[in-house]
């Protein structure tokens, strides 16, 4: 199979190396002036999905991301890894997990790939929902958490998967939905002329209302607390003291 068309997903998110803080008024966090990168998890989608074109096993890659105009940005980053085209969904930045997942549902509609790769979840929320929202509306298969992917020979793909004993091989007939772990690979170094034959090439802006979409407000922040992380950490050695301490916390 060598015709086979990738979705990406790209996020705007705070740098992973920004230590993001609260505002004054614990209203919310202060991200107005911080550096904004690529989601990591989808770095390594992208690379993933530009390795198997490498192999000539894919034939296109399009990168799609959601939100205000300086999304852009992060596409452009996305075409320099190696997208060949980039979509933007112009909307609010922060939306919830069932509206971003509907919007994709809509864009893979209009695209129809053989896979929507993206990953596993966003450092900002770290919610990790929006894939299996994806699959569960356009009833795809889907293999999350991947730390490996193989093209099959019959309209099928075989992923390794992280779960929580180790890991486990499914194979998944296309089209699917699945959701990149950072052990999928290692991003490679983008280029300077990557990055500035990038900034010529068209980005497809879409409207929301151009694919009959509304955002709804399902939830609101009360209240952002920077907490302070303390080391409290007790090594257990049996099932008899996880009991014990389970039923001082009065949890059992």
């Amino acid at each position: 199979m060598s015709n086979l068309k990738i979705l990406v997903c790209a996020k705007r998110v705070v740098d992973a190396n920004v230590r993001v803080r609260t505002k004054d008024d614990y209203s919310d966090v202060e991200i107005e002036h911080c550096k904004m990168s690529l989601n990591p998890f989808d770095e390594n989608a992208i690379e993933e999905a530009v390795k198997l074109k490498e192999k000539s096993l894919v034939n296109e890659i399009v990168a799609v991301s959601i939100g205000s105009e300086k999304c852009v940005d992060i596409l452009r980053v996305a075409l320099a890894r190696g997208a060949d085209r980039a979509i933007h969904v112009n909307s609010i930045d922060r939306l919830d997990s069932i509206t971003i997942a509907k919007i994709l549902k809509k864009i893979v509609q209009k695209e129809q790939p053989d896979i929507i790769l993206m990953g596993k979840q966003a450092i900002d929320d770290d919610a990790n929902q929006v894939g299996q929202m994806l699959a569960g509306m356009l009833d795809y298969p889907q293999g999350t958490f991947i730390s490996k992917l193989e093209i099959g020979t019959n309209n099928d793909v075989n992923v390794t998967r992280e779960i929580e004993n180790g890991t486990e091989t499914i194979n998944i007939q296309l089209p699917a939905v699945l959701t990149a772990d950072l052990h999928l690979n290692e991003p490679r170094f983008i280029k300077l002329p990557q990055l500035m034959l990038a900034k010529k090439k068209p980005i497809e802006s879409i409207n929301l209302d151009e694919i009959n979409i509304t955002v709804k407000d399902t939830g609101r922040v009360i209240k952002v607390i920077d907490g302070k992380i303390t080391k409290q950490c007790k090594m257990l050695t049996n099932i008899d003291e996880i009991i014990d301490v389970l039923k001082q916390k009065k949890v059992i």
